[in-house]
């Protein structure tokens, strides 16, 4: 089995959470997925959005031993492509039920930016509850706090790395001891 995966679910794939989890995966050697370059529909009771990517997706990520989900606080909760992600993994417990047994003891973490120096409970909360009902091992949340870019091109905010240094190398750490031979 591969070891870990990041799933990235931004708007911006160039943003601050873009940076902080391509520095987690540069020092875990993870393989970056960016919901952006998917096709990914909306949860569909007719089940209609089958044709999608997210199937293909999920199937590729099931090759890996670790599974990391990074997005950012947008209006207390991950954004609306992670949560897309999250609503699509209805799929695995309805039609593609084998699929879904699969995500069953891969452990799994989030990494996250937002403008406040902690987020909200309900934040994290999306992601524990998530994990837990799909039997996941949630090894904590990475969580940078960043002044808000209002200049909608990566260039306006101070979004300083270098100070979380020692807070992204104990996070990195969890998932470098987790690469199984």
């Amino acid at each position: 089995m591969k070891k870990t995966a990041i799933i990235l679910g931004t708007s911006r794939s160039n943003g601050n959470t873009a940076d902080l989890t391509n520095i987690v995966a540069s020092n875990t050697n993870a393989v970056v997925f960016d919901i952006n370059n998917y096709n990914i529909l909306p949860f569909d009771y007719d089940h209609n959005n089958k044709h999608d990517d997210f199937i293909t997706l999920i199937k590729e990520l099931l090759t890996f031993d670790n599974i990391i989900f990074s997005s950012p606080v947008y209006w207390f909760s991950p954004s609306t492509q992670m949560k897309l992600f999250i609503d699509r993994i209805t799929d695995l417990i309805t039609v593609e039920k084998d699929l879904g047994r699969q995500l069953k003891g891969k452990t799994t973490a989030v990494i996250s930016t937002g403008e406040y120096d902690e987020p909200k409970s309900c934040f994290e909360e999306v992601f524990q509850h998530t994990f837990e009902y799909l039997g996941m091992d949630y090894k904590g949340m990475l969580y940078c706090a960043c002044a808000f870019d209002e200049s909608g091109d990566n260039t306006g905010s101070d979004f300083d790395l270098n100070k979380y240094k020692e807070r992204v190398d104990n996070f990195s750490d969890i998932f470098k001891s987790k690469q199984k031979a």
